[in-house]
């Protein structure tokens, strides 16, 4: 049976679904008995008292859980200890207990790369480029980035004492910070130029609706009369949050997704429940590999009512819906129920395979960023589907965009400084870093800096100084990549967050074919003339991935 309804019934029947992907929160058990329950029982009792080696009861049932999930093949289905909590409610409302730092690992010690408004680090001082050293007197030499998360991050109220180690400081500094509830902003935006407006949206969380309109409003207030919106490495959140942006730019009644489960009440089709708020606004969303689950859909939904373009790589594909069942002792477990289908009845779920994954990103370019880009691989045959305007789209195996663009990579000469600094102990990236903290210290500058040939001596300097074995004639001939970090961390370190993504979305190949599709198009109907057009000149042009001048 499949009920038909506005997304907001279904939650009548007692459950909050999400989207890393497609969570559905229940109290409800399921019973089992029989031969097979006696037997395993029996297995168990034997293992645990006439095995060579004492096992405990409680790592022989830990075993068994860990087998039976194993071998339904389905990676989101996943037994939940109680310390998973945490990273549960982060997901579901962006809010957690902390101190208000972005950190990242950096030459064998976590470092901070931001440090939000209003949030306790501010409070007590802690500043960009500090090197956490010591937490509660423990080093903290060679921490994970998720033992420092889950060290950091506690109940609202209870302290913390950190040693620092800060640029510019010749002794540790101690600091004692009391955390509180931080909210991480999920949507920041910003005009690219005097008609297109930019947003980026980092997941699904409650409230990522508000933020989201507050943003594009503000955009559209201020001249917007097209609209990028950016969900790249957007791995989804809530499912009500993911209708509800989809919902900002359909009409009332239009289909957003349905999902399909042999458990009755978790048949549902759901659609938009009220008016496109930005109708006659052109759109294009930007997505990639990393773009999953609730940015799917709102991709999918958009892309086959002919709302949007779509423009980047091919997303991750994850169209399943996971149901959240509490179990005793805090537990609790995760259990793939139902898959969902965007509006034309794609199914987009791409099977996982761990050693192709491993394949395809050891023969990966690499991004400007420094981050690896996947290598295209070959179009496999996948079902075809009518989009409401006639247009052609693909089932199986995430959304394919309606203009593919890869992403900017470094040129062979900038591979080679990159790898051969890394080798000898000199990320650039780090280094840049580093720098960047220490020439934002002693400088001042605002938005739209240009990066000179001074500030590349320095960096030179700075590299040969962290032992980085390249030769300054490949050094000269990795000016762009040198200028981007430079541009990158300067506006990090000194600018803030909106600044450093500015400065990034301007040198951005995906985002730039965005804001060349949307500066001719005065309508959703121009926008897709005008898309269809660019796809079929670099079909035959032949362009790379349909990058703009391919690879540098």
């Amino acid at each position: 049976m499949k009920v038909d309804r506005s997304w907001t019934t279904g939650l009548l029947v007692g459950v909050i679904a999400l989207t890393t992907g497609g969570w559905l929160i229940n109290q409800g058990r399921t019973a089992g008995a029989g031969e097979s329950r006696r037997l395993l029982d029996e297995i168990h009792r034997l293992i645990a008292e006439r095995f060579v080696d004492e096992v405990s009861p409680d790592e022989l049932y830990r075993m068994a859980i860990d087998g039976m999930l194993e071998n339904l093949g389905d990676p989101y289905t996943t037994f939940l200890e109680p310390r998973d909590s945490e990273d549960l409610r982060f997901t579901t409302t962006g809010n957690y207990g902390g101190l208000g730092v972005r950190i990242e690992p950096k030459d064998g010690w976590i470092t901070v790369v931001q440090v939000l408004p209003n949030s306790p680090a501010v409070r007590e001082g802690l500043e960009v480029g500090d090197r956490i050293i010591e937490v509660e007197g423990e080093s903290a030499e060679d921490w994970s980035v998720d033992r420092a998360v889950n060290t950091l991050r506690g109940e609202r109220g209870a302290g913390v004492n950190l040693t620092i180690a800060r640029v510019g400081v010749d002794r540790p500094l101690a600091i004692h910070i009391v955390r509180d509830v931080i909210q991480v902003r999920q949507a920041q935006g910003f005009m690219l130029d005097d008609r297109i407006g930019y947003a980026t949206l980092r997941g699904f969380s409650r409230g990522a609706k508000e933020e989201l309109v507050e943003t594009l409003d503000g955009l559209v207030e201020g001249g917007a009369g097209g609209l990028i919106l950016d969900l790249r490495r957007n791995p989804g959140g809530l499912l009500p949050a993911g209708i509800e942006i989809t919902d900002l730019f359909l009409d009332r009644g239009r289909e957003v997704v349905e999902t399909r489960s042999r458990v009755a009440d978790q048949n549902y089709v759901f659609t938009a429940p009220s008016r496109d708020r930005y109708a006659d606004v052109p759109l294009v969303v930007v997505v990639d590999g990393l773009s999953a689950s609730a940015s799917e859909i709102v991709a999918g939904a958009l892309q086959d009512h002919d709302r949007a373009v779509i423009v980047g790589t091919t997303t991750f594909g994850k169209g399943s819906v996971q149901t959240l069942y509490h179990l005793s002792g805090n537990n609790s477990m995760k259990v793939t129920t139902a898959r969902w289908y965007t509006p034309v009845g794609r199914s987009i779920t791409k099977d996982f395979d761990r050693e192709s994954a491993l394949r395809e990103l050891a023969a990966s370019a690499v991004a400007v960023s420094g981050e690896p880009v996947a290598a295209p691989s070959e179009p496999e045959e996948r079902e075809e589907f009518v989009t409401e305007g006639g247009r052609t789209v693909y089932g199986g195996g995430g959304i394919t965009p309606d203009l593919v663009v890869y992403r900017d990579t470094l040129s062979t000469n900038e591979q080679e400084l990159r790898r051969l600094a890394t080798r000898s102990g000199a990320i650039p990236r780090n280094v840049v870093f580093r720098w960047a903290v220490e020439y934002a210290n002693d400088h001042d500058f605002n938005e739209g800096f240009a990066v000179t040939q001074a500030m590349r001596e320095e960096i030179w300097d700075a590299l040969t100084a962290a032992g980085a074995e390249v030769e300054r004639d490949l050094f000269d001939g990795s000016q762009t990549y040198v200028d981007w970090l430079i541009a990158d961390e300067l506006a990090g370190a000194e600018l803030g967050e909106v600044s450093q993504l500015r400065s990034r979305v301007t040198r951005d190949a995906q985002v730039q074919a965005a804001l060349d599709l949307l500066r001719d198009a005065d309508s959703p109907e121009t926008l897709l003339a005008i898309a269809a057009r660019a796809a079929e000149e670099r079909a035959a042009e032949g362009t790379p991935g349909g990058a703009p001048g391919g690879d540098r």
